[in-house]
């Protein structure tokens, strides 16, 4: 069966032809000649549907039509905010997944992309799938990148897998600048979801990813240069991305930098990074660590394993 080429260009549009649902509403947008206290309420609505609190309330100062315009919104944020208590169980509130399921849909139906996203999160979690999906593409169809994420995920999860329609919505919330949806992103890119491989643009999709603080695309990153697939083989690029990863936590990244170390003759720092992935169940890195530590005196040993015991990774996303 003949690949499709990558449909990354089709899906080219300006942010506000995103936001509005048809030409209709843009044609009503570009008609208020710079007034935008005359926008109607319903656009006004769209383009704000995933704002956060300070942006909303920045927004409510424009103007008196504005400030009445959005008051859904600011209500809508407010039934959110409740809901992660009932969720989480913060604020002095226990956790409560029906209550915090009530809230968030009462935002959602106020406009919030964000309350959509999150409705849709808890739907998924107790089994709803389809409610999830339908929350997720409104929250997309409004230009929430999270939702866009999400909504591409769970194409490429359903059975059988929408890959086209995933793809469309990841590349939009990458070019968002949605760290995990340029993950994704990168990895239909690199293993070829319909259509053939793009190895070159899965290799920058990692990148930004990676350069976003996303971990596990640190990793990638890690093994392109390490190969050269992707981008021009780099082995100094290849062990700064790999103890980026292995900094912040990325078991297989800890393993494979402590084998680098160990090969550079970083006995005392190798047994560290192993130990951490033997923590963290990489089994392979067992043998290779207790090798080392035979080879050092009982101080050293002590030294390492009290520097491994005592680690905390890098914040990571």
């Amino acid at each position: 069966m003949k690949q499709k080429t990558w449909p990354g260009r089709q899906y080219r549009q300006s942010t506000f032809k995103f936001w509005l649902s048809s030409e209709a509403d843009f044609r009503q947008l570009r008609s208020s000649d710079g007034d935008f206290s005359t926008l109607p309420s319903d656009i006004l609505t769209k383009i704000a549907a995933s704002f956060t609190l300070p942006h909303l309330q920045t927004a409510s100062l424009v103007c008196k039509s504005w400030s009445e315009g959005l008051r859904p919104l600011r209500e809508a944020l407010l039934f959110l905010k409740w809901g992660k208590r009932f969720k989480h169980g913060r604020g002095g509130v226990r956790p409560n997944l029906d209550k915090a399921l009530d809230s968030f849909l009462k935002g959602a139906v106020r406009g919030s992309t964000l309350a959509m996203v999150d409705a849709g999160l808890l739907y998924w979690e107790i089994g709803k799938k389809d409610k999830a999906i339908a929350l997720y593409k409104k929250a997309a169809v409004l230009g929430d990148p999270s939702g866009q994420c999400n909504l591409g995920l769970s194409y490429l999860q359903a059975e059988p897998s929408k890959r086209k329609e995933a793809v469309k919505w990841l590349f939009q919330a990458s070019k968002s600048g949605h760290v995990r949806a340029q993950y994704q992103l990168a990895l239909c890119l690199h293993q070829g979801c319909g259509f053939d491989r793009h190895l070159h643009e899965a290799a920058r999709w990692y990148l930004k990813a990676a350069e976003g603080g996303y971990v596990r695309a640190m990793y990638r990153v890690a093994l392109c240069y390490s190969v050269g697939e992707g981008l021009a083989q780099s082995h100094r690029q290849a062990r700064k991305w790999m103890k980026r990863a292995a900094d912040r936590g990325h078991s297989k990244a800890q393993y494979e930098h402590g084998l680098g170390l160990f090969s550079e003759g970083e006995k005392l720092k190798a047994v560290v990074y192993l130990e951490l992935a033997t923590h963290a169940g990489e089994t392979a890195a067992v043998h290779v660590k207790n090798v080392i530590l035979q080879q050092l005196p009982a101080t050293s040993r002590d030294h390492v394993m009290n520097l491994a015991n005592n680690w905390r990774a890098l914040p990571s996303l």
